[in-house]
Parts: C-alpha cells; sequence; structure tokens
C-alpha cells in the first residue's frame, strides 16, 4: 500500500518583521514572496512535478492589517490548486502597527484555556473563509505550541485532523501528550472523529530527533527518510516549510542551500509517486492508524554531511552580499 505524503507549508506573516516597524506590503514581500522564492515560485515548483501541498495559513494578522493580505495568499494558493488549511499564532491578538511588536497576545496556543482556545479557532477559520478559504477540515498550531485542549477544542469544532505534533519540539514547546518519536497517526478518542497526524521526523543521534523539515535535513537526509518510510510501509509522511524558508531570515535574498534542497524535494517526490504519493487533506486518504513506525535510524556520516551544509548556509547564505567577497 503506497505511504501518503502530506507536504506542508506553513504560510504567515513573520512576527519578526513586524517587531521591525515595516509596512505591511514589505511584511508581506518578506514574509510570503521573499526574494523570489517565496510562494509563488514554490507553487510554480509544484506545479511543474505534478505534486500536492497544504499550505496552513495564519489569518490572525488580518486583526492587525486587514483581511486583503490574508486573502492574498489565500487566492494565489487555490489559483495555483493547491489546499488551505488553518494555521494560528495567537500572539497576533492585540498587536499593534508600529509598535515594535510591543504589544501581543500571548505567543503559545497551550497558555490559553480551552474555552479561550475554542474562541481564537472559531475566530480565525471565521477570518480565513472570509478571506475566500473553504472551511477548514486540518490544523497546525503556531510553533506547534499545541496542548490536549488543542485537540477537544478541533473536535469540538468539527476539525477532522490536526498536525501539531512534533517530537523534536516536545515536551517543551509542542506539548500533545504523545510520545516524542510518535510519527503515525493515531486518533486519541474513539468517540471523535480528530485525527493527529504527527510531523515526521528522523533521529539524528540515538536518543535525539529531527524534524523532516526543509531547513533541518539534507538532501541526503529527506531521500533516506523518505526510501526508509515507503520500504517501512509507513503511514504516513509529514513534511513542513515556511513561505518564507527558501530566503535568509531578513528575506532579502534566496539561501542557495534552501533552494536546492526544495528543488531536490520535488524531484524526489515526482520519481517517487506511486509509492509516496502526495495529497491534500481534503482527499481524506485512507489513513493506517496507530501503527509502531519507527524514525529514520541516525547516520553519522550522513549527519556530518547535513552539519557542513548548515555551516554553508549559516555563515555564507544568511550574511548580507554586501560583506559577502
Amino acid at each position: 500500500m503506497p505511504t501518503p505524503v502530506f507536504l506542508t507549508v506553513d504560510t504567515e506573516f513573520a512576527w519578526r518583521h513586524h517587531a521591525a516597524k515595516l509596512g505591511c506590503d514589505d511584511i508581506y514581500a518578506r514574509s510570503l514572496e521573499p526574494a523570489g522564492v517565496g510562494l509563488s515560485y514554490q507553487l510554480a515548483e509544484l506545479a511543474k512535478h505534478d505534486l500536492k501541498a497544504c499550505f496552513f495559513v495564519d489569518p490572525m494578522p488580518a486583526l492587525v492589517y486587514g483581511l486583503a493580505p490574508v486573502r492574498r495568499m489565500v487566492e494565489t494558493i487555490l489559483a495555483a490548486g493547491q489546499e488551505v488549511q488553518l494555521h494560528l499564532h495567537p500572539n497576533w491578538t492585540g498587536a499593534r502597527i508600529g509598535d515594535g511588536g510591543a504589544h501581543h497576545g500571548r505567543f503559545q496556543l497551550f497558555d490559553y484555556t480551552l474555552a479561550e482556545q475554542i474562541d481564537l479557532l472559531v475566530r480565525a477559520t471565521d477570518l480565513l473563509v472570509e478571506a475566500g478559504a473553504p472551511k477548514p477540515i486540518a490544523f497546525r498550531a503556531g510553533s506547534y505550541a499545541a496542548n490536549d485542549n488543542t485537540l477537544t477544542a478541533l473536535a469540538t469544532l468539527g476539525f477532522s485532523y490536526d498536525s501539531s505534533h512534533n517530537g523534536s519540539e516536545a515536551p517543551h514547546t509542542s506539548r500533545i501528550s504523545l510520545p516524542a518519536q510518535q510519527i503515525a497517526p493515531v486518533r486519541r478518542d474513539p468517540n471523535e472523529g480528530l485525527i493527529e497526524v504527527p510531523v515526521t521526523v528522523i533521529e539524528d543521534k540515538p536518543g535525539k530527533i529531527r524534524t523532516f523539515q526543509l531547513c533541518a535535513l539534507s538532501a541526503g537526509e529527506t531521500y533516506d527518510a523518505l526510501e526508509h518510510a515507503a520500504v517501512s510501509g509507513h503511514a504516513v509522511v509529514t513534511i513542513v516549510s515556511h513561505g518564507f524558508e527558501l530566503a535568509n531570515r531578513s528575506g532579502t535574498r534566496a539561501n542557495a542551500v534552501h533552494v536546492r534542497r526544495f528543488q531536490a524535494l520535488c524531484a524526489m517526490l515526482a520519481e517517487l509517486r506511486d509509492v509516496l504519493p502526495t495529497q491534500h487533506f481534503v482527499d481524506r486518504p485512507v489513513l493506517m492508524l496507530d501503527r509502531a513506525d519507527t524514525p529514520l535510524a541516525p547516520d553519522h556520516l550522513r549527519t556530518r554531511w547535513r552539519q557542513a551544509e548548515q555551516l554553508w548556509s549559516n555563515w555564507v547564505e544568511e550574511r548580507p552580499r554586501s560583506r559577502r567577497r
């Protein structure tokens, strides 16, 4: 049986650009369309390889900057034939334009009560739908900062999927009570329809795990993780990226390391589509639940190669061009 792949892209205004007092257009450019390798570029690459991706869109900046930028995100994604689901960074509640990020709500969703989380989810859903998206059925908490109350809130509101559990961020940020190495989907309560679809992780070193994310894994690690999932018959693979991830943190130029990784990932998924087909959550693929799937085991040489790539990315690709020789 093929292993479904959820290629997910968290799509949001980066708080750091708001805190830098940039205007709305500049925040959009640096968060969503940075240096020609943002949302439009990624959608074009996905189309070229005939791949499906889920874009988890955070509509909460509309509370500060109005609905227009969120509507632009949604329209761009839907026009490209991809799906929009719900993302939520609650710190945008209470934020104000031009104050350098001084005013904000609590940053982590798990810091809110169950009733408060339900209110936030209802508010975010309404904004996303008002921006032109279909009613969402899947959710990911900003920074993976969900807890068991989040799952209860989502089930109460009729969501079908959550994808907030990330073992590499547990238990400090990702607080859903599942094992850190849980990568197979689970239904937490037989009486609830909600399925938890964890983010895939690999074992970086014995006992230390790493997110299956573009900026976190080398192309070699990515291929090995995909091959491991296919050969082992995993229930699902869930990959994470961000709209701004192919550029440097300032959003001013492309990060060549990350661009090459994205191109390689698209090529791999196209090559392996018969055994690892990309899916939308609205496709509602049959998911094998409660499997004992295990992350890719560590490999010293593979890790060393990625560390060398990361060193180049951090010291060269992230530096301002004027400082490079």
